[in-house]
Protein backbone atom coordinates (compact mmCIF):
# COMPACT_ATOMS: atom_id res chain seq x y z
CA UNK A 1 0.00 0.00 0.00
CA UNK A 2 2.20 2.94 -1.24
CA UNK A 3 2.15 6.41 0.68
CA UNK A 4 3.86 9.75 -0.35
CA UNK A 5 6.70 10.07 0.67
CA UNK A 6 7.12 12.27 3.40
CA UNK A 7 9.81 15.58 3.07
CA UNK A 8 8.88 17.41 6.32
CA UNK A 9 11.75 17.22 8.59
CA UNK A 10 9.97 18.32 11.61
CA UNK A 11 6.92 15.76 10.91
CA UNK A 12 9.41 12.86 9.76
CA UNK A 13 10.99 13.11 13.30
CA UNK A 14 8.10 13.21 14.94
CA UNK A 15 6.95 9.62 13.10
CA UNK A 16 10.35 8.67 13.94
CA UNK A 17 9.72 9.44 18.02
CA UNK A 18 6.71 7.59 17.66
CA UNK A 19 8.20 4.53 16.03
CA UNK A 20 10.58 4.11 19.21
CA UNK A 21 7.72 4.10 21.46
CA UNK A 22 7.57 0.62 20.32
CA UNK A 23 11.15 0.01 22.10
CA UNK A 24 9.49 1.64 25.46
CA UNK A 25 7.58 -1.14 26.75
CA UNK A 26 4.17 0.85 27.36
CA UNK A 27 0.54 -0.89 27.28
CA UNK A 28 -0.75 -0.97 23.84
CA UNK A 29 -3.16 1.38 24.98
CA UNK A 30 -1.28 4.28 25.95
CA UNK A 31 0.93 3.59 23.04
CA UNK A 32 -1.85 3.57 20.85
CA UNK A 33 -3.54 7.15 22.39
CA UNK A 34 -0.10 8.97 21.66
CA UNK A 35 -0.19 7.72 18.02
CA UNK A 36 -3.76 8.78 17.59
CA UNK A 37 -2.52 12.08 19.11
CA UNK A 38 0.21 12.61 17.15
CA UNK A 39 -1.59 11.48 14.08
CA UNK A 40 -4.38 14.35 15.23
CA UNK A 41 -1.92 17.34 16.04
CA UNK A 42 0.43 16.02 12.84
CA UNK A 43 -2.77 16.54 10.24
CA UNK A 44 -4.23 19.12 12.36
CA UNK A 45 -7.77 17.46 12.91
CA UNK A 46 -10.58 18.10 15.50
CA UNK A 47 -11.28 14.62 16.46
CA UNK A 48 -9.11 11.24 15.98
CA UNK A 49 -9.96 7.50 16.77
CA UNK A 50 -8.14 4.44 16.65
CA UNK A 51 -10.17 1.15 16.37
CA UNK A 52 -8.73 -2.54 17.12
CA UNK A 53 -10.26 -5.50 15.64
CA UNK A 54 -10.75 -8.59 18.23
CA UNK A 55 -9.00 -11.55 16.96
CA UNK A 56 -12.36 -13.42 16.51
CA UNK A 57 -12.72 -10.35 14.02
CA UNK A 58 -16.49 -9.88 15.42
CA UNK A 59 -15.77 -6.64 16.74
CA UNK A 60 -13.64 -4.05 18.10
CA UNK A 61 -11.48 -5.04 21.18
CA UNK A 62 -10.09 -1.61 21.79
CA UNK A 63 -11.38 2.25 20.50
CA UNK A 64 -9.64 4.68 21.34
CA UNK A 65 -10.93 8.77 20.79
CA UNK A 66 -8.98 11.71 21.01
CA UNK A 67 -10.71 15.48 20.59
CA UNK A 68 -14.15 14.43 22.42
CA UNK A 69 -15.09 15.74 25.95
CA UNK A 70 -15.52 13.55 28.85
CA UNK A 71 -18.89 15.03 28.66
CA UNK A 72 -19.59 14.42 24.52
CA UNK A 73 -18.39 10.28 25.11
CA UNK A 74 -20.88 10.09 27.81
CA UNK A 75 -23.64 11.73 25.97
CA UNK A 76 -22.76 9.72 22.68
CA UNK A 77 -22.74 6.24 24.93
CA UNK A 78 -22.15 3.82 22.32
CA UNK A 79 -19.20 2.88 20.08
CA UNK A 80 -18.79 1.98 16.74
CA UNK A 81 -18.80 -1.88 16.41
CA UNK A 82 -16.84 -1.70 12.66
CA UNK A 83 -19.50 -0.79 10.26
CA UNK A 84 -19.81 1.27 7.57
CA UNK A 85 -16.52 3.41 6.59
CA UNK A 86 -14.70 1.94 8.88
CA UNK A 87 -15.98 -1.54 8.44
CA UNK A 88 -15.06 -0.82 4.62
CA UNK A 89 -11.23 -0.10 6.05
CA UNK A 90 -10.94 -3.44 7.26
CA UNK A 91 -12.64 -5.83 4.74
CA UNK A 92 -10.90 -3.33 1.81
CA UNK A 93 -7.72 -1.79 3.29
CA UNK A 94 -7.24 0.65 1.12
CA UNK A 95 -6.90 4.62 2.43
CA UNK A 96 -9.86 6.67 2.61
CA UNK A 97 -10.35 10.40 2.09
CA UNK A 98 -13.37 12.21 2.27
CA UNK A 99 -14.70 15.94 1.62
CA UNK A 100 -17.83 14.97 3.02
CA UNK A 101 -18.44 11.33 5.63
CA UNK A 102 -21.54 11.37 4.60
CA UNK A 103 -21.56 11.31 1.14
CA UNK A 104 -19.96 7.91 1.27
CA UNK A 105 -22.22 4.99 0.11
CA UNK A 106 -21.50 3.06 2.90
CA UNK A 107 -21.78 5.74 5.62
CA UNK A 108 -24.05 4.83 8.40
CA UNK A 109 -24.65 7.70 9.81
CA UNK A 110 -24.00 8.69 13.40
CA UNK A 111 -25.46 8.67 17.30
CA UNK A 112 -27.91 11.81 17.34
CA UNK A 113 -25.76 12.95 20.16
CA UNK A 114 -22.62 12.63 18.29
CA UNK A 115 -20.74 15.81 16.98
CA UNK A 116 -21.14 16.78 13.44
CA UNK A 117 -18.09 15.20 11.52
CA UNK A 118 -17.21 16.13 7.64
CA UNK A 119 -13.81 15.72 6.29
CA UNK A 120 -12.46 11.99 6.85
CA UNK A 121 -9.37 10.49 6.08
CA UNK A 122 -8.98 6.83 6.98
CA UNK A 123 -6.28 4.25 7.39
CA UNK A 124 -5.65 0.59 7.80
CA UNK A 125 -4.17 -0.66 10.35
CA UNK A 126 -1.88 -3.61 8.82
CA UNK A 127 1.00 -6.03 9.95
CA UNK A 128 3.01 -8.70 8.06
CA UNK A 129 -0.65 -8.68 5.52
CA UNK A 130 -2.93 -9.12 8.26
CA UNK A 131 -5.19 -5.83 9.11
CA UNK A 132 -5.28 -5.17 12.93
CA UNK A 133 -7.95 -2.53 12.83
CA UNK A 134 -8.06 1.36 11.51
CA UNK A 135 -6.89 4.94 11.96
CA UNK A 136 -8.76 7.84 11.32
CA UNK A 137 -9.40 11.52 11.82
CA UNK A 138 -11.96 13.77 10.65
CA UNK A 139 -12.73 17.94 10.20
CA UNK A 140 -9.31 19.09 9.24
CA UNK A 141 -9.53 22.64 10.56
CA UNK A 142 -8.53 25.42 8.40
CA UNK A 143 -9.49 23.68 4.96
CA UNK A 144 -12.00 21.59 3.42
CA UNK A 145 -10.58 17.95 3.08
CA UNK A 146 -7.17 15.93 4.10
CA UNK A 147 -4.22 16.25 1.77
CA UNK A 148 -1.87 13.59 0.18
CA UNK A 149 0.76 14.49 2.70
CA UNK A 150 -1.43 14.11 5.35
CA UNK A 151 -2.59 10.19 4.40
CA UNK A 152 1.49 9.59 4.33
CA UNK A 153 2.08 10.62 7.40
CA UNK A 154 -0.95 9.06 9.40
CA UNK A 155 -0.18 5.58 7.18
CA UNK A 156 3.38 5.64 8.74
CA UNK A 157 1.74 5.74 12.53
CA UNK A 158 -0.61 3.05 11.06
CA UNK A 159 2.66 0.80 10.54
CA UNK A 160 3.65 2.04 13.98
CA UNK A 161 -0.06 1.00 15.54
CA UNK A 162 0.07 -2.35 13.46
CA UNK A 163 3.56 -3.45 15.10
CA UNK A 164 2.75 -2.65 18.45
CA UNK A 165 -0.77 -4.41 18.42
CA UNK A 166 0.74 -7.70 16.82
CA UNK A 167 3.83 -7.75 19.47
CA UNK A 168 1.24 -7.42 21.97
CA UNK A 169 -0.71 -10.62 20.54
CA UNK A 170 2.70 -12.55 20.30
CA UNK A 171 3.33 -11.39 23.98
CA UNK A 172 0.60 -12.44 25.26
CA UNK A 173 0.78 -16.01 23.49
CA UNK A 174 3.73 -16.97 24.98
CA UNK A 175 2.95 -15.46 28.30
CA UNK A 176 0.03 -18.29 27.89
CA UNK A 177 2.10 -20.96 27.34
CA UNK A 178 4.15 -20.45 30.13
CA UNK A 179 0.76 -19.56 32.40
CA UNK A 180 -0.48 -23.02 31.49
CA UNK A 181 2.75 -24.97 32.49
CA UNK A 182 2.30 -23.26 35.67
CA UNK A 183 -0.87 -24.10 36.02
CA UNK A 184 -0.15 -27.76 35.52
CA UNK A 185 2.67 -27.99 38.29
CA UNK A 186 0.28 -25.70 41.11
CA UNK A 187 -2.52 -28.59 40.11
CA UNK A 188 -0.25 -31.03 41.08
CA UNK A 189 0.87 -29.52 44.43
CA UNK A 190 -2.70 -28.46 45.18
CA UNK A 191 -3.85 -32.15 44.50
CA UNK A 192 -0.54 -33.87 45.78
CA UNK A 193 -0.84 -31.61 49.47
CA UNK A 194 -3.37 -29.11 50.41
CA UNK A 195 -6.19 -31.29 49.32
CA UNK A 196 -5.15 -34.48 51.14
CA UNK A 197 -4.18 -32.39 54.41
CA UNK A 198 -7.59 -30.44 54.48
CA UNK A 199 -9.18 -33.97 54.39
CA UNK A 200 -6.93 -35.52 56.67
CA UNK A 201 -7.86 -32.62 58.99
CA UNK A 202 -11.39 -33.06 58.35
CA UNK A 203 -11.53 -36.75 59.25
CA UNK A 204 -9.86 -35.94 62.47
CA UNK A 205 -12.31 -33.24 63.50
CA UNK A 206 -15.07 -35.91 62.94
CA UNK A 207 -13.56 -38.36 65.33
CA UNK A 208 -13.85 -35.68 67.69
CA UNK A 209 -17.17 -34.75 67.57
CA UNK A 210 -18.63 -37.48 69.64
CA UNK A 211 -16.50 -37.11 72.40
CA UNK A 212 -17.16 -33.77 73.22
CA UNK A 213 -19.22 -31.63 75.85
CA UNK A 214 -19.78 -28.38 76.26
CA UNK A 215 -22.79 -25.43 74.98
CA UNK A 216 -22.30 -25.13 71.11
CA UNK A 217 -19.17 -26.74 71.25
CA UNK A 218 -20.49 -29.52 68.99
CA UNK A 219 -22.07 -27.10 66.30
CA UNK A 220 -19.19 -25.19 66.27
CA UNK A 221 -16.57 -28.13 65.33
CA UNK A 222 -19.61 -29.22 62.76
CA UNK A 223 -19.14 -25.72 61.32
CA UNK A 224 -15.77 -26.18 60.93
CA UNK A 225 -16.18 -29.46 59.51
CA UNK A 226 -18.48 -28.22 57.18
CA UNK A 227 -16.11 -25.04 56.03
CA UNK A 228 -12.79 -27.38 55.65
CA UNK A 229 -15.65 -29.36 53.42
CA UNK A 230 -16.39 -26.27 51.12
CA UNK A 231 -12.81 -25.50 50.76
CA UNK A 232 -12.08 -28.76 49.48
CA UNK A 233 -14.95 -28.44 46.71
CA UNK A 234 -13.33 -25.18 45.57
CA UNK A 235 -9.66 -26.38 45.51
CA UNK A 236 -10.80 -29.23 43.48
CA UNK A 237 -13.00 -26.79 40.89
CA UNK A 238 -9.53 -24.70 41.12
CA UNK A 239 -7.65 -27.74 40.37
CA UNK A 240 -10.14 -28.69 37.68
CA UNK A 241 -9.59 -25.35 35.59
CA UNK A 242 -6.08 -25.32 35.73
CA UNK A 243 -5.95 -29.12 34.47
CA UNK A 244 -7.29 -27.84 31.26
CA UNK A 245 -4.62 -28.87 28.48
CA UNK A 246 -6.10 -26.51 25.78
CA UNK A 247 -4.16 -23.51 25.14
CA UNK A 248 -7.44 -21.07 24.21
CA UNK A 249 -7.26 -18.49 26.79
CA UNK A 250 -9.59 -19.11 29.29
CA UNK A 251 -12.39 -15.86 30.42
CA UNK A 252 -10.21 -16.00 34.02
CA UNK A 253 -7.10 -15.31 31.43
CA UNK A 254 -8.78 -12.61 29.71
CA UNK A 255 -10.48 -10.83 33.00
CA UNK A 256 -6.79 -11.41 34.46
CA UNK A 257 -5.45 -9.56 31.53
CA UNK A 258 -8.10 -6.94 31.22
CA UNK A 259 -7.51 -6.11 35.13
CA UNK A 260 -3.85 -5.44 33.58
CA UNK A 261 -4.34 -3.86 30.68
CA UNK A 262 -6.38 -1.23 32.85
CA UNK A 263 -3.92 -0.34 35.29
CA UNK A 264 -2.44 2.85 34.31
CA UNK A 265 -6.09 3.59 33.37
CA UNK A 266 -6.92 3.42 37.47
CA UNK A 267 -4.08 4.12 38.83
CA UNK A 268 -3.02 1.13 41.07
CA UNK A 269 -3.41 -2.91 40.59
CA UNK A 270 -6.58 -3.46 41.04
CA UNK A 271 -6.87 -7.16 43.12
CA UNK A 272 -8.78 -10.03 41.50
CA UNK A 273 -10.62 -12.84 42.45
CA UNK A 274 -12.32 -16.08 41.16
CA UNK A 275 -14.63 -18.46 42.76
CA UNK A 276 -16.03 -21.38 40.89
CA UNK A 277 -15.82 -23.02 37.23
CA UNK A 278 -15.49 -19.89 35.70
CA UNK A 279 -13.73 -21.53 32.39
CA UNK A 280 -16.39 -23.78 31.55
CA UNK A 281 -19.38 -22.66 32.81
CA UNK A 282 -20.35 -18.83 31.57
CA UNK A 283 -20.99 -18.95 27.98
CA UNK A 284 -19.32 -17.11 25.16
CA UNK A 285 -22.07 -14.65 24.83
CA UNK A 286 -22.19 -13.79 29.12
CA UNK A 287 -18.32 -13.54 28.32
CA UNK A 288 -18.27 -11.04 25.99
CA UNK A 289 -20.88 -8.54 27.73
CA UNK A 290 -19.13 -9.60 30.79
CA UNK A 291 -15.79 -8.53 29.76
CA UNK A 292 -16.92 -5.17 28.39
CA UNK A 293 -18.70 -4.66 31.53
CA UNK A 294 -14.85 -4.94 33.63
CA UNK A 295 -13.80 -2.35 30.95
CA UNK A 296 -15.60 -0.17 31.67
CA UNK A 297 -16.32 -0.48 35.09
CA UNK A 298 -12.48 -0.18 35.97
CA UNK A 299 -11.99 2.89 33.42
CA UNK A 300 -15.07 4.78 35.74
CA UNK A 301 -13.21 4.23 38.86
CA UNK A 302 -10.19 5.44 37.05
CA UNK A 303 -11.80 8.76 35.61
CA UNK A 304 -14.03 9.30 38.70
CA UNK A 305 -13.88 7.36 41.63
CA UNK A 306 -10.60 9.22 42.97
CA UNK A 307 -9.55 5.94 44.94
CA UNK A 308 -6.81 4.59 45.76
CA UNK A 309 -7.49 0.57 46.48
CA UNK A 310 -10.09 -1.40 43.88
CA UNK A 311 -11.37 -5.18 43.91
CA UNK A 312 -13.00 -7.18 42.00
CA UNK A 313 -14.77 -10.49 42.08
CA UNK A 314 -16.01 -13.21 39.48
CA UNK A 315 -18.14 -15.76 40.91
CA UNK A 316 -19.69 -18.68 39.02
CA UNK A 317 -22.28 -20.25 41.46
CA UNK A 318 -26.04 -21.98 41.03
CA UNK A 319 -26.45 -20.72 37.93
CA UNK A 320 -25.56 -17.49 37.81
CA UNK A 321 -22.29 -15.18 37.20
CA UNK A 322 -21.78 -12.65 39.80
CA UNK A 323 -18.88 -9.87 39.38
CA UNK A 324 -18.92 -7.29 41.69
CA UNK A 325 -16.45 -4.13 41.54
CA UNK A 326 -15.62 -2.48 44.44
CA UNK A 327 -13.57 0.74 45.36
CA UNK A 328 -12.77 3.12 48.11
CA UNK A 329 -13.12 6.30 46.13
CA UNK A 330 -15.91 8.98 46.55
CA UNK A 331 -18.73 7.17 46.28
CA UNK A 332 -21.96 8.34 44.25
CA UNK A 333 -23.13 12.25 44.24
CA UNK A 334 -25.75 12.69 46.62
CA UNK A 335 -28.33 13.39 43.19
CA UNK A 336 -27.59 10.37 41.78
CA UNK A 337 -25.38 8.08 39.43
CA UNK A 338 -27.17 9.43 36.41
CA UNK A 339 -25.79 13.18 37.27
CA UNK A 340 -22.08 11.31 37.83
CA UNK A 341 -21.44 10.82 33.88
CA UNK A 342 -19.97 7.05 34.57
CA UNK A 343 -21.78 5.41 31.61
CA UNK A 344 -23.93 2.98 33.68
CA UNK A 345 -26.57 2.87 31.66
CA UNK A 346 -24.27 0.80 29.21
CA UNK A 347 -23.83 -1.28 32.03
CA UNK A 348 -26.97 -2.21 32.89
CA UNK A 349 -28.46 -2.21 29.19
CA UNK A 350 -25.44 -4.84 29.37
CA UNK A 351 -26.74 -7.04 32.01
CA UNK A 352 -30.57 -7.05 31.05
CA UNK A 353 -29.53 -7.92 27.44
CA UNK A 354 -28.33 -11.21 29.09
CA UNK A 355 -31.18 -11.18 31.45
CA UNK A 356 -30.12 -9.82 34.38
CA UNK A 357 -29.75 -6.95 36.49
CA UNK A 358 -26.55 -4.35 37.47
CA UNK A 359 -27.13 -2.17 40.68
CA UNK A 360 -24.26 0.16 41.98
CA UNK A 361 -24.32 1.84 45.29
CA UNK A 362 -22.22 3.34 48.09
CA UNK A 363 -21.85 1.99 51.18
CA UNK A 364 -22.15 4.38 54.61
CA UNK A 365 -18.71 3.68 54.56
CA UNK A 366 -17.67 5.54 51.36
CA UNK A 367 -16.73 4.18 47.90
CA UNK A 368 -18.46 2.26 45.19
CA UNK A 369 -20.12 -1.10 44.97
CA UNK A 370 -21.20 -2.59 41.68
CA UNK A 371 -22.68 -5.65 41.42
CA UNK A 372 -23.81 -7.02 37.92
CA UNK A 373 -25.50 -10.80 37.84
CA UNK A 374 -26.58 -12.78 34.71
CA UNK A 375 -27.67 -16.50 34.36
CA UNK A 376 -24.59 -18.36 33.30
CA UNK A 377 -25.80 -19.26 29.97
CA UNK A 378 -27.88 -17.63 27.38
Amino acid sequence: MPYHAIDDPAKLRRILEASLLLEADLDLPILLRHIVEEAKSLTNARFGALGVVNEDRTGLSEFITVGLSEDEERRIGQRPTGKGVLGLLISDPRPIRLVRLGDHPDSSGMPSDHPPMHSFLGVPIIARDETYGNLYLTDKIGWSEFTADDEALVGALAVTAGIAIENARLHARVQEVVIYEERDRLARDLHDTVIQRLFAVGLSLQSMVGGLRGVGVSERLQQAIQDIDDTIRRVRTTIFELGQDSLDVGLRAQVLALAHELSPVVGFDVSVTFDGPIDTTVSSIVAEHLLSTIREALTNVGRHAHASKASLSLIASNGECRLQVVDNGVGIPPSGPRSAGLGLGNLRRRAEKCHGTMEVHSPDGGGTTLVWLVPLVQ
